[in-house]
């Protein structure tokens, strides 16, 4: 083993500060522990080990109140042994007899047995070689590799996957892809919408960072996630008048967003779902901001961003348009009206570059905007485009489709590092656009008072050593390029013309409104989202901003019904498509043919849902199917146990049924101190059986604990699942009180596996489950 400190605690509270600094792990019996820090197998080794076997008073067995009450640091072979325990709650020392050996049972408590760490052999494996999803990696080794003694109840989740890491939105992809895989549509639109209210939308014009996370991309095409985010969409905004609903309560607050694009938007949604009135102003003629008025219509079609405005106002959301803060309304009297106010006026001013000549350019963003009056020729036979975002490459494709013989793309940033997606630059080169990455602007070329062109000149680098932007040319390298209008889309400043003297926000150094980690301003009630708080940024993370905002908003407010802000993911397990994992090729979306597309109609078709239920099944979905081995949990579980620790008290399935990597509710420096059994009803029985390839130190390959004799009999199974599983099905079988014969056994173990999707290779755990409930149901009699 590693050097590490060793401290033993006088108390809980002691072992649980010394937990808190960080680093460290308790040892009581240290069966686990010892094997652990010997085979270095986590990607933290311990600086300090504190020992809790020090600690007076907590190992002791007795009944009081109703219940058996066990000391945490009691010792398995003193549970085993017990008359009491023996007696009234059997299935716990059968359970506690059927761990390890002698030996181990004589050094392992019971706090240890339910708290200790996966048996994988990926985890287990010495030196960390397999850093895998539970200890924050990227994946479970099992999907693809020998995974005999895994799960046969699908995977559950440690952390969020590396596709859900990568959306600004934190969006739960596995769960509403499993939902769609299941042909509940339904559900997965529940689970999208926590985080984002407009995935018809964003299917359509997010960069999908996902899909670049995407495990799949070792191997082949990733997880063609958009298209089947764009198929969801599109059903959702197909049944608006399910999924845009009403709240059914209202917390007699009134709140106005200013702006009324993506940012504004997401918090309108999620303040109107959480029973508040809301207003949305601005200063366009139609709600939508960016999204109605920049982004091109081949890329997302005005009609589906008015379907989804019309569906917000159908939830009872205001929209109060062609209205200008600080001009038609003030901030004061917004303030006055309103018990909160959210500011989301978006980036719609033009930066300054700084070049001579720049005047005669014309802004990228004014030109999507005005894109009808280009129509008639005014664009010209050749044109330059400044900027590699995605913006730039929607100018560019537009100015070509306008007409424009010749269309080249100027940016500073290598090909590798331009910040558009790739699939938009892909676009458009199809269509013809020069791109020449690695050049930045020098001067306009200048001729009667018009352009004629731009000089350029060579770009070494766009970051100092820090990363912060500072790019560094050579200026000994230039070259002109001849233009008739030259299209500056090289960003946008935030549009601050609201504020004045008698009006302030504390604004950042960059010139943005500077918000605390709730959203609010400097004014007290006063919000802020999207890019007037952030600068420019992506469609997603304008909506996962308006979020924060409306749920800090509604904190703020006090609305009971405030909106989803623990950005959590799906409880349950979660099970992916073995027949479909190995495909490697995405579905493709059907497009118009290059030489027919315009610019106000879009390029691509939506999947239809069987298309995006096929995608949605090759979803890996990247979980931990590492079992639950201890013995001592499913008869506790069954019996109806609760855990107290230092901080509080749980019942067993929920103390077990958590995702983070230690697999249990303990927090870092939360320790147990108590198991506690209520005591039976009368007549009820209970019993555990196991079943292992060898007799003794072998962990379980299958384990069942059951109780029968109540009104509410109770079946768990162990090592099936990554936690240990209440076997539902089994129970309703058995039907309260009924007489367990060899009929009703059986039935209940077949009705215990129903749900089951193992792999190939674990297939065979199905029939011995069936097995192991049916003989502890038959031990009770």
């Amino acid at each position: 083993m590693k050097p590490f400190n060793h401290t033993s605690a006088a108390t809980v509270d002691e072992a649980s500060a010394a937990l808190a600094r960080g680093r460290a792990n308790l040892i009581a019996g240290g069966t686990d522990l010892l094997g652990t820090l010997k085979d270095n197998i986590l990607p933290l080794y311990p600086k300090t080990v504190v020992n809790v076997k020090s600690v007076p008073g907590l190992d002791y067995i007795r009944e009081d109140g109703g219940a058996l009450r066990i000391g945490a640091l009691t010792r398995l072979c003193d549970i085993a042994e017990d008359e009491t325990v023996k007696t009234r709650y059997t299935a716990l020392a059968q359970a506690a007899r059927a761990v390890a050996s002698p030996h181990i049972r004589n050094m392992a408590t019971i706090g240890g047995n339910i708290s200790q760490l996966p048996r994988c052999w990926y985890f287990r494996k010495p030196e960390n070689r397999f850093n895998c999803i539970r200890k924050g990696g990227a994946e479970c080794y099992a999907m693809t590799g020998d995974n005999r003694y895994h799960s046969m109840f699908g995977g559950l989740r440690p952390c969020p996957t590396p596709c859900s890491l990568e959306c600004p939105a934190g969006t739960d992809i596995p769960a509403y892809l499993a939902r769609i895989r299941e042909d509940d549509w339904d559900g997965a639109a529940e689970i999208i919408m926590r985080v984002n209210p407009m995935p018809a939308l964003t299917a359509r014009v997010c960069a999908h960072f996902c899909q670049n996370k995407c495990n799949h991309s070792a191997t082949g095409d990733s997880v063609f996630i958009s298209a089947v985010e764009r198929a969801l969409g599109d059903y959702i905004l197909d049944n608006s008048g399910k999924f845009y609903a009403a709240p059914t309560a209202v917390t007699g607050k009134s709140v106005a967003v200013v702006g009324a694009g993506p940012a504004g938007l997401s918090a309108a949604y999620y303040l109107r779902r959480a029973g508040n009135a809301v207003t949305v102003i601005d200063a366009k003629n139609e709600p939508g901001g960016m999204l109605m008025y920049a982004i091109p219509a081949y890329r997302l079609p005005k009609d589906v961003v008015r379907r989804f405005t019309r569906a917000l106002e159908s939830m009872g959301i205001a929209f109060k348009l062609n209205t200008r803060v600080g001009t038609d309304v003030s901030p004061e009297e917004l303030e006055r009206t309103y018990d909160s106010v959210c500011y989301s006026t978006g980036t719609w001013k033009r930066p300054v570059v700084g070049i001579g000549g720049e005047e005669l350019t014309v802004f990228g963003l004014d030109f999507l905007v005005e894109v009808k009056d280009w129509m008639d020729g005014k664009i010209g036979s050749e044109v330059l485009v400044t900027g590699g975002g995605n913006v730039a490459m929607d100018v560019a494709v537009t100015a070509k489709r306008l007409g424009a013989k010749k269309v080249t793309l100027v940016c500073l940033e290598t090909r590798g590092t331009m910040p558009a997606s790739a699939e938009e630059i892909a676009r458009a080169e199809e269509e013809g656009v020069v791109v020449m990455p690695s050049w930045g602007l020098s001067r306009v070329i200048e001729q009667d008072g018009a352009v004629a062109g731009m000089e350029l000149k060579r770009c070494l680098s766009t970051t100092d050593d820090s990363g912060a932007f500072r790019p560094v040319y050579d200026e000994n390298e230039k070259l002109t390029v001849r233009a008739e209008n030259v299209l500056m889309a090289i960003g946008q400043s935030v549009d601050l013309s609201f504020l004045d003297e008698k009006y302030k926000l504390q604004l950042s150094k960059r010139g943005l409104i500077e918000i605390d980690d709730n959203s609010m301003t400097s004014r007290r009630g006063v919000y802020a989202a999207g890019d007037a708080a952030t600068g420019p940024g992506t469609v997603i993370r304008a909506v996962a901003n308006g979020h924060r905002a409306a749920a800090g908003m509604s904190s703020f407010l006090g609305a009971a019904g405030a909106p989803d802000d623990e950005y959590g993911y799906s409880r349950g397990f979660l099970f992916s498509d073995p027949e479909y994992n190995g495909t490697t090729k995405a579905i493709k979306l059907r497009e118009t043919d290059v030489s027919q597309r315009r610019i106000d109609a879009e390029d691509s078709f939506t999947p239809r849902r069987d298309e995006a239920a096929l995608e949605a099944r090759r979803c890996l979905t990247c979980s931990c199917y590492a079992v639950n081995t201890s013995d001592v949990a499913p008869a506790l579980i069954a019996l109806g146990a609760k855990i107290v620790t230092s901080r509080r008290e749980l019942g067993a399935e929920e103390f077990f049924a958590v995702r983070i990597p230690g697999g249990t509710a303990l927090t870092t420096d939360e320790i147990i101190t108590e198991i506690r059994v209520p005591t039976p009803p009368v007549g009820a029985k209970s019993a555990f059986i196991k079943f292992a390839f060898r007799k003794s130190i072998d962990f379980p390959v299958v384990n069942c604990a059951v109780l029968v004799g109540s009104d509410a009999p109770r079946v768990a199974l162990g090592a099936v699942a990554p936690t240990p599983y209440r076997a539902l099905g089994a129970e309703a079988e058995l039907g309260g009180a009924r007489a367990i014969d060899e009929e009703t056994a059986e039935a209940a173990g077949r009705a215990a596996v129903l749900d089951a999707a193992p792999f190939e290779a674990t297939a065979y755990k199905k029939q011995i489950a069936k097995t192991m409930v049916k003989r502890a149901l038959l031990m009770t009699v």
